[in-house]
């Protein structure tokens, strides 16, 4: 069976019941992305790097549904905005050019 946004949130429901705040969810995602960089920072192939990633999804997945969004539909309609968008490339990462605000 594939886990989804719904799926894993009916886990975390009922595995740690309901959490405060959407910001100690988010503040819960960026735990887990230090524990990334931090295994990064060591190797950067570190063999736990991909499940540190997925433990971030989860989490965002958690995020979202309490947003009252689905994921997977916003990396959609985020992917369809920056790919109209113009980009200034620096070491492999972009960073999209802002367009100045017409008077």
């Amino acid at each position: 069976m594939g886990e989804n946004q719904e799926s894993v949130n009916k886990w975390i429901e009922h595995t740690f019941g309901p959490a405060g705040s959407n910001l100690s969810v988010a503040a819960r995602a960026n735990e887990e992305m230090a524990e990334l960089l931090m295994g990064l920072a060591v190797n950067d192939r570190h063999p736990l790097a991909l499940e540190e990633c997925a433990d971030i999804v989860i989490i965002l997945y958690r995020l979202a549904h309490r947003l009252g969004g689905d994921l997977h539909a916003a990396v959609d309609a985020k992917m369809a905005v920056n790919r109209q968008r113009t980009w200034k490339i620096a070491n492999g990462h972009g960073y999209h050019v802002k367009m100045e605000a017409r008077p």
